[in-house]
């Protein structure tokens, strides 16, 4: 993909969430079950960074079972931190912090919070354009983390619905052609107080497995979760990943995770 279009997709989606900003937060009033899937077990004093953390639904719900970790939420769109702003006003005690910030630039500099012990990105990764972009928000994700630390994405997989397929639309609605997007790219409408149009990218397991690990990241699990079907999101667990030694020496240049408590937090079983 061009960077000039890259740039303009990702103009899109910023225009779509400043100007929807309070149609979408009211749909989105309560935890996906396969968040509050990720969220069994964690840690009550893990520090989070939540990326594209939103109207600060999570952060609420977090702050209203007392968790005692620092929480960083980040978002590029000022209008649905200030609500997220007033919903934690309720929770002074609750030790958050909420920051607006272009998620594509930060991803370039480096200059996201950590190291932390979760990083949580949901339904952000299939909003970014370009393989280029998502490989830096990759590596940023896991420069983010502690050494054992561990991330949690989710993308949206839309193509499992067939009421989410019928608001694909073409590219040309927009002005671009299908070649100057990259496969498995994908333009959806709004039609919740006015219509608008998002950029959406659909992910495969192996797609998010060869970003991962180019980032020097790996994954301990994939699960699908919510929506009718339960298929409606793909969810990914990953963790930093080391060289494995005996004596001193790499062993055939494998790579083992470091994932000490793998196991509970996912929800297995």
């Amino acid at each position: 993909m061009k960077p000039e279009t890259a740039a303009r997709l990702t103009a899109l989606n910023h225009q779509f969430y400043q100007t929807f900003s309070a149609d979408f937060s009211a749909t989105r009033q309560q935890l996906q079950p396969g968040v509050l899937r990720v969220l069994a077990n964690l840690p009550a004093e893990a520090s989070i960074l939540d990326v594209g953390c939103g109207n600060g639904f999570l952060a609420r719900w977090l702050a209203k079972r007392g968790h005692g970790g620092p929480y960083v939420g980040l978002d590029f769109s000022d209008r649905l931190l200030a609500t997220a702003r007033v919903a934690l006003d309720e929770f002074p005690k609750f030790n958050a912090r909420l920051e607006v910030v272009d998620l594509i630039e930060s991803t370039r500099m480096g200059q996201w919070a950590g190291p932390v012990d979760r990083v949580y990105a949901f339904a952000v990764l299939h909003h970014l354009p370009g393989e280029e972009t998502r490989l830096a928000f990759m590596r940023a994700v896991g420069a983010a983390l502690k050494p054992e630390g561990q991330a949690m994405l989710s993308n949206w997989q839309f193509l499992t619905s067939e009421k989410l397929r019928s608001r694909i639309v073409p590219w040309e609605q927009i002005g671009l052609t299908p070649g100057e997007v990259d496969p498995g790219d994908y333009l959806l409408d709004w039609r919740r107080g006015g219509v608008g149009y998002r950029y959406v990218h659909h992910f495969s397991e192996d797609e998010v497995g060869r970003l991962a690990e180019a980032a020097g990241l790996g994954v301990v699990e994939h699960f699908y979760s919510d929506g009718a079907s339960g298929t409606l999101g793909l969810y990914t667990r990953l963790a930093h990943t080391q060289k494995k030694e005996y004596l001193g020496h790499p062993v055939n240049d494998a790579l083992v995770l470091y994932a000490p408590d793998a196991g509970p937090e996912a929800g297995a079983g």
